[in-house]
């Protein structure tokens, strides 16, 4: 047999060798990446949120600062945040916002996986089951800060302001707004946007009044409560409640 001969054979000796050990190494990888997730520290930030009202208000807003300068750090939306929200939530902000789809909360106020609980309806008001919404996030996740959330040119404000019938079951965010827009009537400047801010603050009052339990979470100083207007042309919330 000559040299070449021989040179032939260990390649394809090897070759096969590193072909058997690539396919064990793979065969192995999975099982040992489950022992070690099994055997895993818990991850720190699984516990609930020792942020304060005023810290999470304070958070909040910073990061809708980054958005209007458009400097946004894009928070807890890299992989490891996927895993380690998978084995909990602790949001440290309920915001009750509109529908509308301009008013995304993880985008303007520049907040990540896991760090809003998001209740979105048009118009931004109270009824049974927002109520239930926000009384889970208080008392089950311990979520410190309440946002009611309004914004500049509110569709369904508009609708309630216009007075005019609208069909199915529009009519029923309609009959929700309509309270905060007849307290504005006499007022002057845009009564577009005098009705949706009588709509925040008429919600942030009704909070109170309609959930003994989130009335005490306030009174014991658990859980902090604000209205806001979010500007659609500047991108800047403003809190007005």
């Amino acid at each position: 047999m000559t040299k070449s001969e021989r040179t032939g054979m260990i390649s394809r000796r090897n070759l096969i060798l590193r072909a058997g050990a690539g396919m064990l190494a793979a065969s192995i990888a999975p099982a040992l990446l489950q022992a070690q997730a099994a055997n895993a520290e818990p991850i720190s930030d699984l516990t609930p949120t020792d942020i304060t009202p005023e810290g999470a208000l304070k958070k909040l807003m910073e990061g809708n600062q980054r958005y209007i300068e458009q400097k946004r750090t894009f928070p807890d939306q890299a992989r490891s945040r996927i895993v380690e929200v998978a084995q909990g939530q602790h949001p440290f902000a309920t915001i009750l916002a509109c529908s509308d789809s301009r008013v995304a909360p993880e985008i303007i106020f520049d907040q990540g996986l896991g760090d809003l609980f998001d209740i979105r309806v048009a118009g931004n008001f109270l009824d049974d089951v927002v109520l239930g919404n926000i009384e889970y996030a208080t008392l089950e996740l311990g979520v410190p800060l309440l946002v009611i959330l309004g914004h500049e040119r509110c569709g369904a404000v508009k609708a309630a302001l216009d007075g005019k019938a609208v069909p199915g079951h529009i009519s029923t965010l309609v009959a929700a707004i309509k309270p905060a827009v007849d307290t504005t009537k006499n007022q002057g400047g845009d009564a577009w946007d005098n009705a949706v801010r009588a709509n925040v603050k008429m919600n942030v009052n009704k909070l109170q009044s309609s959930s003994p339990i989130l009335a005490e979470a306030v009174k014991a100083g658990k859980l902090k409560l604000v209205g806001g207007r979010y500007d659609l042309d500047s991108g800047k919330v403003e809190i007005i409640a």
